[in-house]
């Protein structure tokens, strides 16, 4: 057995989204931050609570937030660059398909939509749980909430190509 397998890897893990969200909320803190007020020491942390949002929004809903502000941003970055790679190849529309297209891939493997990716993965497998809904009972299927599906659609470049066509 060689001595590399003993090791402890050196490179710090990656954060997982709780800790960005904590840390992004803790920055504009100094120093250690404030203390609890009375009610947050006193309040009880468990999952129940958690699930419920007694003390705070609730995971699902923050969550949400943050993948709905990530889809406008990003749709933004589209528009621009759609309307950039068409201003630049005019009238040379299969130029302007291939490059558009090449954009999709990229912006595909991007580490923005893997961020963005991962919390999608979680809302939809976590949301139903979290929100409390039935389950039809026929078909096994979480019944939709307000009449829609709680599943978000994850980044990539079908989706890309979907949001503004090369059309």
């Amino acid at each position: 057995m060689s001595d590399d397998r003993r090791r402890p890897s050196t490179a710090a893990p990656e954060p997982t989204p709780a800790e960005r969200l904590l840390r992004l909320r803790s920055e504009d803190l100094p120093g250690v931050g404030r203390p609890l007020s009375e009610r947050a020491r006193l309040a009880q942390r468990s999952a129940e609570s958690y699930l419920l949002g007694a003390n705070n929004p609730p995971r699902w809903m923050e969550r949400a937030v943050e993948i709905d502000a990530g889809i406008r941003r990003e749709r933004r970055l589209l528009a621009t660059e759609w309307g950039e790679l068409r201003a630049r190849f005019g009238p040379d529309g299969a130029g302007f398909a291939r490059a558009w297209r090449a954009f999709a891939a990229s912006r595909a493997s991007s580490p923005a939509y893997a961020e963005l990716n991962e919390l999608i993965r979680e809302h939809n497998e976590w949301y139903p749980i979290e929100r409390d809904l039935p389950v039809e009972p026929v078909t096994g299927e979480w019944v939709t909430a307000f009449g829609r599906s709680h599943l978000r659609p994850v980044l990539g470049e079908a989706w890309v190509l979907g949001e503004l066509p090369v059309e």
